[in-house]
């Protein structure tokens, strides 16, 4: 999945419904995903392009389906999420100081959450 940040509110809106489809569903149609936006109402042509560019991003993998293309996610929404903290730390001059900014402001449970993935991150490696 490509570094380059956040994706645009379309892009965001055809992800979620790779995401929200989940791994066992299987790669999905361009008419797929239309018809699961048909409340934005967007063209069948504007979808085909923002997998196009998705593909082209690596947020999505593509594959022949007959004449046309199914699609996935490269990578999971959390994995999506973390790349955007991850490019969000990249924009600090001080790593230590905003790490230690967004540990005070997490909920106990999502600071138990996060220590439990250092002890694990740190006994792995």
């Amino acid at each position: 999945m490509a570094g380059t940040g956040g994706l645009g509110e379309l892009e965001r809106a055809v992800m979620d419904v790779l995401w929200d489809r989940g791994d066992h569903a299987g790669p999905v149609t361009v008419r797929a995903v239309a018809d699961a936006l048909a409340e934005r109402k967007p063209a069948y042509t504007t979808v085909m392009t923002v997998l196009d560019r998705l593909a082209k991003k690596g947020f999505v993998l593509r594959e022949r389906d007959g004449r046309a293309w199914s699609y996935r996610p490269a990578a999971g929404r959390d994995a999506y999420v973390a790349r955007l903290m991850l490019d969000a730390l990249a924009l600090t001059g001080d790593r230590e100081a905003a790490l230690n900014h967004f540990a005070r402001s997490v909920s106990n449970p999502e600071a138990e959450a996060l220590s439990q993935a250092l002890d694990r991150h740190r006994k792995s490696g």
